[in-house]
């Protein structure tokens, strides 16, 4: 008696969940590059406005120059014309002169001795008023040459203190943002005009001290460690920062803005603090705040 032949048994896998990681890494990917290219265009604005005031700054003491021209040459002109008119003066006298006998050439000779006399001052007065214009034209060229080394030498400072800022990630939604960890990293930061800063030095104390719309209050100070903690009160709310160390920033949300506000601490001292917060410039109110 033959027997049937079994049918092989195949076990179907269950479908594969969600790869959710590679849409979360794009989106990371495309935050940070739009970051980059913003920096990129307001770097690129900071040079176009340096290129601009220098620009202006040359053209208003070129201006300045012109002036001094025109007016020192409307003084040379006077000058040369009262030089003329004494020369035809005093070619009249010397004619008197030679036709005058006695005490009457004698006159007429004292008269072209002054005469002569004064040419010769207006002749002198004409030459300092030549070489007060020659001067001031090249002050006024070294001071536009000094004035351009000057702003290339601050721009050029500018970029590299930008350049070497650093760049945090903070602990909402992995939001990065640069840092300043001292007064002129802070002073490029205020250049890039990307968030309003205020700087703060705040005292432990039984009050709070008010920041920008933030109320402030050191509970604890470790100046050998650097670590410190802080009480915040936003929009009426409080919570404590523990165990934070300098140049790390702490991030939060207030009603006004979508974007979070950000404390930095560049320095813990005996029962002080000194750092700054960093607001966005737009304050669009949040969805659902």
């Amino acid at each position: 008696m033959s027997s049937t032949p079994q049918q092989p048994t195949y076990i179907i896998p269950p479908p594969a969940g969600p790869n959710w990681k590679t849409p979360v890494l794009i989106v990371i990917l495309v935050l940070l590059a739009a970051s980059n290219a913003f920096l990129f265009v307001q770097l690129d604005r900071l040079k176009t406005d340096n290129r601009n005031d220098l620009s202006k700054l040359n053209t208003d003491l070129n201006r300045a120059i012109e002036q001094m021209r025109i007016d020192s040459s409307a003084e040379v002109q006077r000058a040369s014309q009262s030089v003329r008119e004494l020369q035809a003066r005093l070619a009249q006298q010397r004619r008197a002169a030679e036709q005058a006998v006695g005490q009457a050439k004698i006159d007429a000779q004292k008269r072209v001795e002054a005469l002569q006399n004064q040419v010769a001052q207006e002749q002198a007065l004409q030459k300092q008023a030549i070489d007060s214009v020659k001067q001031t034209a090249d002050t006024a060229t070294t001071q536009i040459a000094s004035v351009s080394t000057d702003l290339g030498t601050t721009k050029s400072q500018l970029e590299q203190t930008i350049a070497n800022l650093k760049r945090a990630t903070g602990e909402l939604d992995n939001h990065t943002s640069l840092i300043a960890t001292n007064a002129k990293e802070l002073e490029a930061l205020k250049e890039l005009g990307e968030r309003n800063y205020s700087e703060f030095t705040i005292v432990k104390a039984k009050k709070p001290t008010r920041v920008g719309d933030v109320m402030i209050e050191v509970k604890k100070v470790d100046p050998k460690h650097n670590r410190f903690t802080l009480a915040l009160t936003v929009d009426d709310k409080t919570v404590e920062k523990k165990d934070r160390t300098i140049n790390e920033p702490i991030q939060f949300y207030t009603s006004k803005s979508h974007q979070p506000d950000e404390i930095v601490v560049n320095s813990v001292k005996k029962n002080t603090i000194v750092g700054y917060l960093s607001t966005p410039k737009v304050q669009n109110t949040r969805a659902g705040s």
